[in-house]
């Protein structure tokens, strides 16, 4: 049993696997000689419906039959925001589309909401605190709604709801509904619950859930970039890191569900597919019985886990090789991984196909080899260097991201010394950086004091983020003169005169929008549009931002080939 499993099913957090094949070709496979498979029957009333006939005084079911799956139209408008990192801009997408196959109608203005739901982070405590705070102006919203209207229902999803069921729903009994990352199939029975005036949660943890047959409706129509979940849950247990408790152990989507959504999103015109999960190169699809002896690949030298060697499986390499097939035109990307998962043939498929961005997120999370091991991250600060530089070896000009924590337990002033060193030695051109936040449930809460004051905090990230800022000015600087290729995302924010998009390197680019030639002749002169390609020439550079002139419009692969 994977490490902390006992302790979530003993707290009732943990709901066993599913029994039994999921596909209707496996159902069908269980008959016995001369049986049939059973035949889906029409749907009828469902739970709502009988509960709003409860509330409304009636002894039978509403006569109106719910409405066909996928029919939005006169159904309760949900209303849904989004907190935190991409996996829930997926999880929000997950959501809806069981929430639009229920009968729901999507609404982005607030006042016409019938149902508000928060798709939350709890990653730290100033993202839970900002849904404290939302939730006070949806609880003046919910007083001031006309009588003539159904009441309000609002609900939490996600992480803050796994980590604080209890308190959501007693905390001036406001919310309605509380659904964790594995309930939102829940979602329509507990919106059902609600409507009788109750509330109702679900945040049992899974197993096997992956949401592997829901295709998320893209919550950006017309985007050119999207998000792919591919696993979901961590087994890493850092001290730290409160996702394993909120997000269960690790499991991964089959690899066939995870290629025909990207087919799907391929033929919808999206330019660019960023594969997610809370450790997505430790992906493991165990769905095929061949595969299920593989010897596990080696971790990066100097790295090591908390659990035991995983047998078996299609591994992250088999998957990105799949999915970088699928369209020679689209952009490939990945987070968030842990830097012990980059076996060499990852690496080599990074170098060897134009698709996929040489861009790596490596998150070392400190310099210190003391503070390291007390986040139990696997590695001192010798072996991610050598991984560093082996990254470097592999992926000429390779883009380098990282997250760095300030002012965790014990941290000195040397340690802290540390962490600004890695940042000038590695030159990150990305950083994510944040003073320490202690979360209740992590063995750092169980086990060490959060003894480094808030203002040294304070004082220690504002030098991380000087320092990273400086050397990520040095790295972009020396992109100056050279020739990017860019995919647009659309205006600048700043200038309508402008078009903004990114490079291979995940950095912004912003330019000129001007008229411009086909490097390829296939098409007329014209002005770069959302999901086109454009090399840009750089003129130049701050820490965040690329500046640059618009020499072309043109194509990946026409790209890759001239380089």
């Amino acid at each position: 049993m994977l490490p902390g499993t006992r302790a979530l099913r003993a707290a009732g957090l943990l709901r066993p696997p599913r029994a039994g094949p999921r596909s209707g070709a496996a159902r069908r496979a269980r008959c016995g000689p001369g049986q049939r498979p059973l035949v889906a029957l029409p749907a009828g009333p469902d739970l709502r419906h009988f509960l709003r006939a409860a509330a409304a005084g009636q002894s039978g079911p509403s006569p109106e039959l719910p409405p066909e799956p996928g029919s939005t139209p006169g159904g309760p408008k949900v209303y849904l925001e989004t907190y935190g990192c991409q996996m829930n801009v997926s999880d929000t997408e997950i959501a809806w589309a069981i929430l639009q196959k229920n009968g729901y109608a999507r609404t982005k203005e607030l006042d016409e909401a019938d149902v508000v739901l928060l798709v939350t982070c709890s990653v730290r405590e100033k993202a839970e605190q900002a849904i404290w705070n939302r939730l006070q102006h949806l609880k003046a919203l919910k007083a001031r709604r006309p009588q003539a209207r159904a009441p309000l229902r609002i609900g939490i999803l996600g992480c803050m709801a796994e980590r604080l069921k209890e308190e959501i729903l007693h905390r001036e009994k406001l919310v309605d509904v509380v659904a964790g990352p594995d309930a939102y199939r829940d979602l329509p029975r507990l919106l059902a619950v609600a409507e009788s005036g109750q509330q109702a949660a679900n945040v049992l943890l899974s197993l096997d859930e992956t949401y592997a047959d829901i295709l998320p409706v893209q919550t950006s129509a017309g985007g050119t970039t999207a998000f792919v979940s591919i696993m979901r849950g961590c087994d890493n247990m850092c001290s730290y890191c409160i996702v394993p408790f909120t997000r269960g152990r690790e499991r991964s989507r089959p690899i066939a569900s995870i290629l025909q959504e990207v087919r799907m999103l391929s033929d919808q015109g999206v330019k660019e597919v960023t594969l997610l999960g809370q450790n997505v190169n430790s992906f493991r699809d165990l769905s095929e019985v061949q595969f299920q002896s593989v010897a596990a690949p080696g971790l990066s030298r100097g790295f090591s886990t908390v659990y035991k060697a995983k047998q078996g499986g299609l591994r992250f390499s088999h998957l990105l090789d799949q999915v970088s097939r699928i369209d020679p035109e689209m952009r490939i990307r990945f987070t968030s991984p842990h830097p012990k998962d980059f076996p060499d043939e990852v690496l080599q498929l990074i170098q060897e196909r134009h698709n996929i961005c040489k861009q790596l997120h490596l998150p070392a999370q400190s310099g210190s080899t003391r503070v390291l091991e007390a986040m139990r991250r696997g590695y001192t600060r010798e072996a991610y260097l050598e991984l560093v530089h082996h990254v470097r070896d592999c992926i000429p000009g390779v883009s380098l991201s990282s997250d760095f924590i300030t002012g965790f337990c014990g941290e000195t002033e040397e340690d802290h010394q540390q962490t600004l060193s890695l940042l000038r030695e590695v030159r990150y051109n990305i950083g994510f950086l944040f003073a320490y936040s202690m979360r209740q449930k992590t063995r750092a809460h169980h086990r060490l004091q959060d003894d480094v004051p808030t203002d040294v905090k304070k004082r220690r990230l504002e030098q991380l983020i000087a320092t990273f800022r400086e050397e990520a000015a040095r790295a972009n600087a020396a992109l100056v003169g050279q020739a990017q290729l860019v995919l647009v995302e659309g205006p600048s924010k700043r200038s309508a005169s402008e078009l903004c998009g990114r490079n291979d390197g995940n950095i912004k680019v912003i330019f000129p929008d001007a008229e411009l030639e086909d490097a390829a002749e296939c098409r007329a002169p014209g002005r770069a549009q959302p999901g086109d390609y454009v090399m840009v020439k750089v003129t130049s550079a701050s820490s965040q931002t690329l500046r640059g002139v618009p020499l072309c419009r043109t194509t990946l692969s026409r790209a890759a080939a001239s380089h």
